[in-house]
């Protein structure tokens, strides 16, 4: 498939991502929709006469001469819907765009991916949670993804850069610009040390609607999301709601339940959206990167196990086969919910099981 048809398949009034594959599908590949008659483009489900006559028009072609130039003249890379390099767990998600611009070195399949998004006006207390998110994940190889607006966004990209943490910003608008504009030195060295992401072509403007659709790639690029400090109306609210409709973990730190910009955190944690996390150790140890304080964990445990008590050990035994929630082991084990929620405060104060949303537990 040719990279100029694969671009001009985006242009094509009334096309999203689900109906371009659903043309892949039919077609066999960008070229062949181009070249299909209308009588064949008109059996294709979900393909109406006005869409066929935007593809049977040469619009779409002239457009896409145009993205090629720019993007052959500026070294941005085209990413497919079915290349290799197109991020994997995007690809997963049904939405997914049908192809993305890339500006950078980044490799967005890489092992270990994390998006952190937040407000926009972030406090002193964020942006140091930014900072020990940082220092604690640079020996972890971590690539941290987020949207380069101002606030958390940018503390985060900031904070990558100086603890060398490759990062990635996806972008609400064609790569020939930048919003903020203020961010433009940030920005150049993110290219250098991770890149800039976008499935908007040039001379896209940062328009309000735009913003909402990045963030489905922030949430979907990822293994987590983690939502620093948020509003109960923002932009890092959709995307965690987002990252649970992809059925991708989402985590959150909590704040004072008074405090404007910790109230979508605390929300999250609350109605059981995000699982609450204190600082970014515990992000590591959800996560399951520490191999060694894995290995040192379970050697505490069976040291611990010695002293369990009767309830405390059957406890541990279910779940050596995997994490069960409250109701599951009260059924298995025979032990009424009030007696059992005290068993399992106690194990989890001595660091032998985590509590994952949902009332879901599994060994530590």
């Amino acid at each position: 498939m040719s990279t100029l048809h694969k671009i001009a398949l985006t242009f094509i009034k009334s096309i999203g991502p689900v109906h371009a594959k659903n043309l892949l599908a039919y077609c066999g590949s960008a070229e062949s929709v181009f070249t299909a008659t209308r009588k064949q483009l008109l059996q294709i489900p979900g393909i109406g006469g006005k869409t066929v006559e935007s593809i049977l028009n040469t619009t779409a072609l002239k457009r896409a001469e145009e993205e090629l130039k720019f993007v052959e003249k500026h070294g941005i890379d085209v990413l497919f819907f079915s290349d290799k390099n197109y991020p994997k767990r995007l690809k997963n998600c049904c939405d997914a765009p049908i192809l993305l611009y890339f500006k950078g070195k980044a490799d967005l399949n890489h092992s270990r991916i994390i998006s952190i998004v937040g407000s926009r006006n972030a406090t002193e207390y964020g942006r140091s949670l930014c900072k020990q998110i940082c220092e604690v994940l640079a020996p972890y190889n971590v690539l941290i993804v987020s949207g380069l607006a101002y606030g958390i966004d940018v503390a985060i990209h900031k904070e990558c850069i100086s603890n060398d943490i490759t990062t990635v910003g996806v972008l609400g608008h064609g790569l020939d610009r930048l919003y903020p504009q203020v961010h433009k030195t940030v920005s150049q060295k993110m290219v250098s040390n991770g890149g800039l992401l976008s499935e908007f072509p040039i001379l896209t403007n940062p328009d309000r609607q735009n913003f909402p659709q990045r963030n489905r790639i922030i949430a979907g690029i990822a293994d987590a999301t983690i939502v620093v400090e948020a509003s109960i109306k923002g932009g890092a609210l959709i995307t965690a709601e987002i990252a649970n409709s992809y059925n991708k973990d989402v985590y959150a730190f909590p704040g004072r339940t008074n405090d404007i910009l910790s109230e979508g955190c605390n929300f999250l944690i609350k109605t059981n959206r995000a699982g609450l996390i204190n600082n970014a150790k515990d992000l590591i140890y959800y996560l399951g990167w520490d191999d060694e304080v894995k290995v040192h964990q379970k050697q505490a445990q069976t040291t611990l196990q010695m002293n369990l008590t009767a309830n405390e050990q059957k406890v541990v035994d279910a779940l050596q086969n995997g994490q069960l929630s409250i109701d599951e082991l009260s059924v298995a084990l025979n032990i009424q919910q009030s007696k059992l929620a005290i068993v399992m405060l106690t194990l989890e104060m001595q660091g032998i099981i985590v509590s994952l949303p949902g009332k879901v537990y599994k060994l530590a």
